[in-house]
């Protein structure tokens, strides 16, 4: 009986073990088993799509390629923007840059064809004068998303337009006084110093004068270029302050011209037309024959390998205030790129990184408009000239020339009075009321700012006609004084007897240190089309 009863107990104790095997332990090690049992295929399909993200994360997206055209490589440093982009492409490997160059004489009529046709590159390069007209017609996009804060804020300024940076400042150059040290000494005149006036630059051209019939104390080009810096230094200018009126006869602008015209008619310490035997500005110089020229920083490399004499440099004098040029190219973004990010990316390496800068820096190419002046501590390293450091202390008199649409047109008749005015066949004063009355009359006409009229529209209405039989005529001198001294649009104007509008064949005259004003800083006289302006009394 008990027996009996051990076995039964027994059989209980095994129902129970088995009914507990069949709970949810052994469901576990059934899912176990059967994970265990799943066919290779199966196994492929589990793990092949964790193998294809691993293998996504590790694979580089295609590069980008953008479009970057330029023209201020051209002539020597096409190798110098190679290097910046294959550094830039070596630290991007998302990113390739596609470069073109053009020179000069062509880039600005290919691209405003391919602008106009819709095949413009993603980002190019514009000097300053036709940045205006480029973003006032909305034919550019805004940079957006880059840190700006270490480039120059006189040069970054410069391509802002109502707060929208549509530019970057690629490069800047400026100008500086460059004197003839053996001709000072000859003379025995000091060396000029920081607190240098114009009178002072006068005296020393006196001076150096006396010692030959060929042998001049300055040179500085009486072009427009010249001019609209030469005003701001007596206190001048060529447009009011809300650029809505001329002031181009003012007392001061009057002055300032007068300053340069005397320097040929009457001391005659610079040379006229006929002294400088066909040489230019620069040549001039490096022949041993010119005391003084004012020209910009991109002199140095051609004087130091030209010049047999010692020269050096110091910040150009002013008058009631110093002023000295700044000129500055920018890159733009076209506002049709498929690649803004990446455009933007390329465009702010290339104007404000230290290793763009190192290699513009070793090329001896403009300098970079970087803020941070420690960063071209190896520009002043080299030598000639032994002042270079002038080149920076020139940075705090900084004008840039007023910056309108129809630029190009505005200097020309500037710089075609200011040449009568200079041969002697018109006075100053009536030198600058002629373009004075010029520039108002295309800008009366129409009720809106100076800065925003099409002015080159309205001249290229007038017919080849006109054009052709106006073309072989000379300047009718004007024989009225203008009542006008203000410049303003409204003022009552007496017209010259017969004004000549000058009209622009292309940006000759860009105050921009292009290819031709490397070789000097004045431009060769250039026939110009003439065309009479209608009347001024409406």
């Amino acid at each position: 009986m008990k027996k009996t009863r051990i076995f039964s107990l027994i059989a209980l104790v095994l129902a129970m073990l088995m009914v507990f095997a069949a709970c949810a332990p052994a469901a576990t090690d059934n899912k176990s088993n059967d994970s265990e049992q799943t066919t290779p295929a199966n196994t492929q399909q589990t793990e092949e799509p964790a193998k294809t993200d691993d293998a996504a994360a590790q694979t580089p997206a295609e590069p980008v390629t953008i479009t970057y055209c330029n023209f201020n490589s051209s002539g020597g440093n096409e190798e110098t923007l190679q290097k910046m982009v294959e550094a830039f492409e070596a630290s991007h490997e998302n990113i390739k840059i596609e470069v073109e160059t053009i020179g000069y004489d062509d880039y600005f009529t290919q691209m405003q064809t391919r602008v106009a046709g819709g095949t413009a590159p993603d980002c190019y390069e514009l000097n300053i004068e036709n940045f205006a007209a480029y973003a006032n017609k909305g034919l550019l996009a805004e940079i957006t998303g880059q840190d700006l804060s270490g480039l120059n804020e006189t040069a970054l300024g410069a391509f802002n337009v109502n707060g929208k940076q549509y530019g970057l400042p690629e490069s800047f150059s400026n100008v500086v006084l460059i004197y003839n040290k053996d001709l000072f000494d000859q003379a025995g005149v000091t060396y000029p110093t920081d607190d240098w006036t114009q009178d002072d630059v006068q005296n020393a051209a006196e001076k150096i004068r006396a010692l030959g019939d060929d042998i001049f104390g300055i040179w500085q080009p009486i072009t427009y270029n010249e001019f609209f810096k030469v005003v701001a230094q007596y206190g001048g200018s060529l447009l009011n302050e809300d650029k809505t009126q001329f002031t181009i006869n003012s007392e001061e602008n009057i002055k300032a011209a007068q300053t340069l015209v005397d320097r040929v008619l009457v001391s005659n310490v610079q040379p006229n037309s006929v002294q400088q035997g066909g040489m230019g500005d620069w040549d001039m110089f490096m022949s041993g024959r010119l005391g003084m020229i004012p020209t910009g920083i991109w002199a140095f490399q051609t004087f130091t390998e030209n010049c047999d004499f010692a020269w050096d440099i110091a910040v150009e004098p002013g008058s009631t205030q110093k002023a000295t040029h700044f000129f500055s190219n920018c890159v733009v973004m076209n506002p049709e790129t498929e690649h803004p990010e990446e455009v933007a990316e390329w465009l702010a390496w290339l104007t404000s990184s230290t290793e763009s800068a190192d290699i513009r820096l070793a090329a001896g190419w403009d300098l970079p408009a970087l803020k941070d002046l420690n960063a071209l501590s190896s520009y002043l390293e080299i030598t000639p000239p032994d002042n270079r450091k002038a080149v920076f202390e020139s940075l705090d008199y900084l004008v840039m020339p007023p910056v309108i649409e129809d630029y190009a047109l505005m200097s020309d008749i500037i710089g075609q009075y200011l040449s009568a005015a200079a041969d002697g066949t018109m006075t100053v004063t009536d030198a600058l009321n002629a373009a004075q009355a010029a520039l108002v009359c295309h800008w009366k006409r129409d009720s809106v700012p100076c800065s925003s009229r099409p002015m080159l529209e309205r001249c290229a209405q007038m017919t080849s006609a006109a054009m052709a039989s106006e073309r072989a005529k000379t300047v009718q001198l004007p024989r009225k004084k203008s009542s006008v001294v203000t410049g303003k649009l409204n003022a009552p104007v007496t017209e010259p007897s017969e004004t000549y509008l000058v009209v622009s064949q292309s940006s000759r005259n860009s105050p921009q240190p292009t290819a031709a004003m490397r070789q000097s800083s004045s431009s060769k006289s250039v026939p110009l089309q003439r065309m009479p302006l209608p009347p001024l009394n409406e």
